[in-house]
């Protein structure tokens, strides 16, 4: 909702306006789109993020088809791995938080091993970049009235989630409703004083930015857009999850994987399975049957499911929207060409991890 709510409010326009204008080398771009995809999609989700920097990559270098492959993936491979390191990042982090398997600043941890998946690859695909600089185009976008008070109640809405969850023991949930109530009052004091101000009234007038629109910001009009469809196959994941649990599938592929293979090898294999099935089934499964590890397993397989879709281009929603986005640029075999750079970043990440964490791995 917050983020419908930012998008109503040209936040996103206004960023991706002032980059095309900025006339950044396609080198730059490419760093540039990649980085903010990774320090973005931990606030905002992977696909949001996704879907603005290719919007960006499309409208400065879009008649150059190799630059659009090299930018799109780099952008996936830096919103995936932006997921992957705090507890909003991702339907997977949030639901691993929200079972309790590992603390809310824990997380954080993984932040190291995720800026190694992204820049490794990154750093590969670097000197297949076009150096070439193309002409700053375009016209400022002002962000309409409120917007920076907007994301600083997304900000407070993650503060109050964290600080109910840490020192209420209530669930995450209360907070975020909690938060929407924040937006809801502040949706409504710009709807009572939108006339004001675009009549212009001193007393009224607000002096932190571009006015904007004058039309009221409507709060139900983000909820109405929220993704109803996503729900309902949220809803088929764990009626289906729960199935295999029940007929005992579950448990014979949690004996086999976490028994068997060990919880290392298992973890790694998530990670190569979210690249061809959702990782949020695959989460959800492996939260199923609850396998016995340390905290230090626990976020070797966030990391893995997170990070796992970026080697293929279906394997994460973001590369399943750029493939629809940059049709015919952006490709599924595009993308498999660079997966090797991609799985030494895959690779990296995961020793990087059990390099610097390794005192999370102590215990059950």
């Amino acid at each position: 909702t917050y983020i419908n709510a930012m998008e109503e409010r040209r936040i996103f326009d206004a960023l991706r306006a002032w980059l095309v204008r900025s006339g950044f080398g396609f080198r730059s771009l490419f760093w540039i789109t990649g980085t903010l995809a990774f320090f973005i999609s931990p606030i905002a989700d992977n696909l949001t993020t996704a879907l603005l920097m290719c919007a960006v990559v499309l409208a400065v270098g879009g008649d150059n088809t190799r630059f659009v492959t090299l930018a799109c993936i780099n952008i996936v491979v830096g919103a995936n791995a932006g997921g992957a390191f705090s507890p909003f990042g991702d339907i997977t982090t949030l639901m691993v938080w929200q079972k309790g398997m590992v603390e809310f600043w824990t997380f954080f941890a993984l932040f190291v091993p995720a800026a190694v998946n992204f820049v490794v690859p990154a750093a590969i695909m670097h000197f297949a970049v076009p150096n070439v600089k193309p002409e700053a185009s375009g016209e400022p976008v002002p962000m309409q009235r409120g917007a920076k008070r907007i994301v600083f109640l997304f900000l407070a809405t993650i503060a109050t989630a964290v600080s109910f969850h840490n020192f209420l023991n209530m669930p995450p949930v209360i907070g975020m409703l909690t938060g929407l109530g924040y937006l809801q009052l502040f949706g409504f004091y710009l709807k009572k004083t939108a006339n004001k101000d675009h009549h212009g009234t001193p007393d009224n007038v607000e002096h932190d930015g571009q006015m904007g629109s004058p039309t009221a910001f409507d709060v139900f009009s983000p909820v109405a857009r929220a993704e109803w469809d996503t729900l309902l196959f949220f809803y088929g994941v764990v009626l289906c999850v729960g199935g295999l649990g029940f007929i005992g599938y579950l448990s014979m592929a949690s004996e086999m994987m976490y028994t068997g293979w060990g919880a290392t090898t298992a973890n790694i294999a998530v990670g190569v399975m979210s690249a061809i099935v959702d990782n949020i089934p695959v989460m959800f499964a492996v939260l199923t049957m609850n396998p016995d590890m340390s905290t230090g397993q626990w976020l070797l397989v966030t990391l893995t499911a997170g990070v796992g879709g970026s080697l293929l281009s279906i394997g994460s929603a973001a590369g399943v929207a750029l493939m629809g986005q940059a049709r015919g640029k952006y490709t599924f075999f595009g993308h498999l060409k660079w997966t090797p750079a991609i799985a030494a970043g895959y690779i990296a990440s995961i020793l990087v991890h059990m390099l610097i964490n390794g005192r999370y791995f102590t215990g059950g």
